[in-house]
């Protein structure tokens, strides 16, 4: 099937359930701050889930803030597709953004007819792997794979590397004592100006938490570009969402 023709219920019904168990043992090796933000976000004995299935609402940064609903699936094997319908002066814009198997694109239209934004290509491509990244703090269970390289310099701060969707990613975490998340980063590859694509700190603030299924997750996000500066506040926020519903798999 076109990744672009991909449903989000053809892409969940076509992952594979883990059998490998949580066990803060195997992860004894990792910086403190890594080890407590693995144990607070998967309770021990949680399947090690392939995927998560989201359901949400919010405001998106259209021209003007608009409200959203979205349902959302994220994968660390195939990646991501988010499925909205936003209302701009009361007229619904439906549509996805999505990157599957190493391909991004976007496709918008307004009353789901008429196109009002699509895009294809290694711009989008690239930018939407960023996104992907940041999005496995909703899927925390990405990140206990072997190839991701933990590192941390503060009890509050740690990064983690790896390679996903083709690209290399640096995310970058802030947690508190227990290990709750509190913001997200990394440079992600984007025009949020409308000019040349370049790297742009991107990036999420966690307002709120919950759990689900043995994994505790973001549950409202502020989400922008220029991530860290004033200029997030200013015009890089873009996204505010609260997820209501959470399912792995």
């Amino acid at each position: 099937m076109n990744t672009k023709q991909l449903s989000i219920d053809a892409l969940w019904e076509s992952l594979i359930s883990q059998e490998r168990l949580f066990s803060p043992d195997d992860f004894a090796h990792l910086p403190d701050a890594a080890r407590r933000y693995l144990e607070h976000a998967i309770a021990p004995g949680t399947a090690i889930a392939s995927a998560v299935r989201l359901k949400m609402h919010g405001e998106i940064k259209l021209k003007n803030w608009s409200p959203f609903t979205a349902e959302q699936v994220v994968c660390w094997e195939r990646g991501f597709i988010w499925s909205a319908t936003a209302w701009m002066n009361h007229l619904p814009i439906v549509g996805s953004d999505r990157i599957i198997d190493g391909i991004g694109a976007m496709q918008w239209k307004l009353l789901g007819l008429f196109p009002v934004m699509t895009g294809t290509g290694a711009d989008i491509t690239r930018s939407a792997a960023g996104r992907f990244h940041t999005e496995l703090m909703l899927l925390p269970s990405a990140l206990c794979r072997s190839d991701v390289t933990w590192s941390s310099t503060e009890t509050s701060h740690l990064h983690a590397s790896f390679i996903a969707q083709g690209e290399q990613a640096g995310l970058d975490l802030t947690i508190d004592q227990k290990g709750r998340l509190k913001t997200a980063k990394l440079p992600r590859w984007g025009n949020p100006e409308g000019a040349e694509h370049h790297y742009v700190d991107f990036g999420a603030i966690v307002e709120e938490e919950g759990t689900f299924c043995s994994y505790t997750i973001p549950t409202r996000l502020r989400v922008g570009w220029y991530f860290g500066t004033e200029r997030f506040e200013s015009e890089g926020e873009f996204f505010r969402a609260t997820i209501d519903e959470v399912i792995y798999q």
